[in-house]
């Protein structure tokens, strides 16, 4: 009986706790008429733990209140600066919608996500005129279960990824923030990334890494893209802390887990590992830990440094690990994207020059706090990281065609050989900046 009367306890318990998490939240923005189911946010409207969400405590905005029978359209939220809303929610994926635009005035508006996501291009819309973008977004937390969590480092206890919290980030020339809906996915297939600097959600302008990128080319409550990837981190480290553990934890059948890893595992140290060897051996635990979940492996060779020689070619700086992981995608018959081969076409094309563009190469004084000039031949600008991130969707094309499914179909092909230009570059600075390096080289 006692057994029984604690069983039902239990069921109600989490019944209440289910109860308590809405299904979906829907915000109408400014200061005129609220919307029927909408929830008002105000100017003043800053985030504390009690109400649950809000504007971070520096955004500095006004509200615009143009009436008309549309309540929702009616009026909006703006500044002159970006600014972030933040909304606690649980663990998982999430579908996002915004609403943009004004009804007397012209609007162009970029949204971004937890640490630097892209979710959108500049969307402008034109007097009166509206328009709604629907993206997925991926929440997580360091904790695993009731006894382990992520051995997180220092700086990432900052980050905005680690937290029971979905943060977007309004930025462009002009943006005007109608209304935002949030509801969560539990249907989506979740792409995992395992992988260093060169893949993880930089937090800080002016660098920038792939996976921040790619949320951008999937179709609207297809996919999420759960980016665990962190500065200096190799096959072994990743490992020692539980990173691979939080995300075999999370992984469910169908999910995908790229794997990309390759600069910090040849240095020497405690994460080193030989290529055909120790290299090959580690990257096999982790194509059989996704398996065992249902998941689907992708390995993805490593970028090259920007390391040219005397003739404009790019020189091999990894040595054998991108011809270990071929050889692994084969003997595990895997999926391959040769991210190793696309970036040495496409660096080649730029040539040294026009390639400093592309890797965090600034003069002293181009960002606050920045004394010495930034000179950083492993790490992307914005643009490089945009540009790595279209080699990734042509390998995912070629390669991994029933993911290739759910990629957007409006964002052209993609020729290696023949980068974007970076004068079709479009990126507004996020307020947050940084002089420090990442980790690894």
């Amino acid at each position: 009986m006692k057994k029984r009367f604690t069983t039902a306890l239990l069921c109600l318990t989490m019944a209440t706790a289910i109860a308590q998490t809405p299904a979906s939240y829907k915000f109408d923005f400014g200061s005129g008429k609220v919307a029927k189911g909408y929830t008002a946010v105000l100017p003043t409207t800053q985030y504390s733990k009690e109400l649950g969400y809000g504007f971070t405590k520096e955004a500095q905005l006004t509200a615009v209140d143009r009436g008309g029978r549309n309540a929702l359209t009616g009026d909006y939220c703006t500044s002159d600066k970006p600014f972030y809303f933040t909304v606690d929610v649980p663990e998982g994926n999430y579908d996002v919608t915004v609403t943009l635009g004004d009804k007397s005035g012209e609007s162009a508006t970029m949204v971004r996500a937890e640490s630097r996501r892209l979710m959108t291009g500049e969307v402008a819309t034109k007097t009166g005129q509206f328009e709604t973008r629907t993206f997925t977004v991926n929440v997580r937390t360091p904790k695993i279960n009731e006894q382990q969590n992520v051995r997180l480092k220092p700086r990432e206890r900052g980050y905005l990824n680690w937290d029971n919290q979905l943060t977007l980030e309004f930025n462009g020339p002009n943006p005007k923030i109608c209304a935002v809906e949030i509801s969560r996915n539990d249907k989506a297939t979740t792409v995992f990334l395992a992988g260093n600097s060169t893949v993880v959600d930089q937090d800080r302008e002016p660098w920038a890494a792939w996976g921040q990128m790619i949320p951008r080319f999937f179709k609207p409550g297809r996919v999420a893209i759960a980016n665990h990837a962190e500065s200096g981190e190799a096959l072994k480290s990743f490992v020692s802390e539980k990173r691979l553990e939080k995300i075999v934890s999370l992984m469910k059948a169908g999910d995908y887990l790229f794997i990309e890893f390759a600069h910090n595992d040849q240095k020497q140290g405690s994460a080193h590992v030989e290529p055909f060897t120790t290299y090959k051996e580690q990257l096999k635990l982790y194509i059989g830990e996704a398996r065992k979940k249902g998941g689907i492996p992708v390995l993805v060779t490593s970028m090259h440094r920007r390391s040219f020689d005397s003739t404009g070619h790019i020189t091999n700086t990894l040595g054998d690990y991108p011809e270990a992981m071929r050889q692994t995608a084969r003997e595990e018959n895997v999926a391959l994207i040769d991210l190793n081969a696309m970036s040495k076409t496409m660096y080649e094309s730029w040539g040294p020059e026009t390639s400093l563009k592309a890797f965090v190469h600034y003069p002293a004084n181009s960002f606050p706090g920045q004394t010495e000039a930034l000179k950083d031949n492993t790490h992307f600008s914005t643009y490089g990281a945009y540009e790595i991130a279209r080699c990734i969707a042509e390998g995912i094309k070629a390669n991994v065609p029933e993911l290739a499914k759910s990629l957007m179909t409006d964002m052209g092909t993609f020729n290696p050989a023949h980068p974007d230009p970076l004068t079709t570059w479009n990126w507004p600075l996020s307020p947050m900046i940084t002089a420090v390096k990442p980790d690894g080289n």
